[in-house]
């Protein structure tokens, strides 16, 4: 049979019994003059189509070693890891405020002078040591009372010196009364010898009772001398007491006028303004051309125990973080407790902190209580920011994974991909629990201790993929 013949038989038998049951014979014959050129075309068609298939069927001994040596290429080279335990810590999570754990004011050491300088490099966040030069006051005035002071302390120091003067020469005078005393002394007990002897000459009547007078009148005189002698040195002596008065009073006032000038000298060194501790600057309110003592109008709640606070300093750069817990969780806190620190401003901050302090008051409208958490040494926080707490309450031996492990889906749903032995990955849908050590996570359904999962290319995988793991 041709291809022409078979053409024609094909095309007629593609037309169904029930179409030509439409068609008279004369519509017959007509359809036939037309569809010959058709069949012709659809002939020429097959015979290309078994010479091509023929063609194949000479090739078909070699394509198979082709299939065969090319190789099916796994999706992509991931890494896994065995499903494990570890220690899982369960947290209490909780915000606050940076704070400084230990905020100490500086204060000026003398009032009323003005605020001459303050080094360049003294500002808000500058770490400073302790002595260092936080500002300068201006001491002109003081200097000027110093030297007042000291021209008083001289001109006290030369009366002083004027009344010693005074008390030698009275000391010399009584010294010599003194000596006049006794030697009226000695004149009177030479009369009152002389007497005795003429009283005798007078009893045996060898002088008159004339010249015995004499002699009792010359002790009478003696007397006198002596009394005179010893009011002299009496008087004497109290002028030594008195010049003694004057004297320690003009000690004490030199003493007081030196004091002034120590007390003035002192205060000029307290021009220098110190720094009390180590620690960051957390205020700056010195300004240079202020008064000490007179705060400006911006600065009157600066002002402790009626003196201007010039600077705050954090001392020793502690900071803390005052969480505020609900009273209904606060049994759960522990003094010690760990805590991580995170911040959703920065993602940097991930600090490690510790409770320190629980605050006995539960403020009486929230019901919260305030747990301060010292942090470490951090220059990303600062007082007055903003951060979260995940405070560790508990721990215990859970199912972990890698948390790279974990992919979340657009259903909020969480999943990994487990690998079979035919190195296909399936996912599987887990429940997940808290972090653990090292970046893993709790997983609290989903998976059996034992279990491989995908963790470096989780993210590019779907379900079914052939992948190779990486050795």
């Amino acid at each position: 049979m041709s291809d022409d013949s078979v053409s024609e038989i094909e095309v007629e038998e593609a037309i169904t019994y029930k179409d030509r049951s439409f068609l008279s014979k004369s519509d017959q014959k007509s359809t036939r003059a037309w569809l010959k050129p058709l069949f012709l075309g659809a002939g020429l068609g097959i015979a290309i189509a078994f010479g091509g298939m023929g063609v194949l069927s000479r090739l078909s001994p070699r394509q198979p070693s082709v299939v065969a040596d090319k190789k099916v290429n796994p999706a992509m080279t991931v890494t896994i890891a065995t499903v494990e335990t570890a220690r899982v810590f369960r947290t209490l999570k909780t915000t606050g405020t940076v704070a400084a754990h230990d905020l100490i004011p500086v204060l000026p050491q003398t009032n009323g002078l003005q605020i001459k300088s303050i080094p360049e490099d003294v500002k808000e966040g500058t770490f400073v040591k302790k002595g260092q030069v936080l500002a300068v006051l201006d001491g002109s005035i003081l200097q000027s009372q110093i030297n007042q002071a000291k021209a008083d302390v001289e001109s006290k120091q030369a009366d002083l010196a004027a009344k010693q003067a005074d008390l030698a020469s009275n000391k010399a005078i009584v010294q010599q009364k003194q000596a006049d005393l006794a030697q009226a002394k000695a004149r009177l007990e030479e009369a009152a010898k002389n007497y005795q002897r003429y009283q005798k000459l007078a009893d045996s009547g060898t002088i008159s009772k004339q010249e015995l007078d004499t002699r009792s009148y010359a002790v009478k005189t003696a007397v006198e001398v002596v009394n005179l002698s010893q009011e002299n040195v009496r008087s004497a002596q109290a002028n030594i007491g008195s010049a003694q008065a004057i004297i320690n009073k003009a000690k004490a006032d030199v003493k007081s006028s030196a004091a002034k000038v120590q007390q003035l000298q002192t205060q000029l060194g307290q021009t220098v303004v110190r720094s009390p501790v180590a620690g960051i600057i957390a205020e700056k309110l010195a300004r240079v051309g202020d008064v000490t003592g007179v705060p400006p109008q911006t600065q009157v709640g600066t002002v402790i125990g009626g003196t201007q606070k010039l600077f705050s300093i954090i001392r020793d750069e502690k900071l803390e973080l005052q969480a505020k817990v609900p009273e209904i969780q606060l049994n759960q806190v522990k003094i010690g407790a760990s805590v991580q620190i995170t911040s959703d401003v920065d993602q940097r901050v991930r600090s490690q902190g510790r409770v320190r302090e629980i605050q006995p008051q539960v403020n009486d409208q929230r019901r919260e209580a305030t747990v301060k958490i010292d942090l470490p040494p951090t220059t990303l926080l600062k007082p007055g920011m903003f951060a979260n707490a995940a405070i560790t309450t508990n721990s215990g031996i859970k199912i972990v994974v890698p948390q790279k492990a974990v992919q979340s889906q657009a259903d909020s749903s969480v999943i990994v991909f487990t690998l079979s032995s035919e190195d296909i990955v399936r996912s599987q849908k887990v429940e997940l629990g808290d972090p653990a050590n090292d970046d893993k996570v709790e997983i609290k359904s989903g998976l059996q201790l034992g279990d491989r999962v995908v963790v470096d290319g989780a993210g590019y995988l779907k379900d079914g993929d052939k992948v190779r793991v990486a050795i």
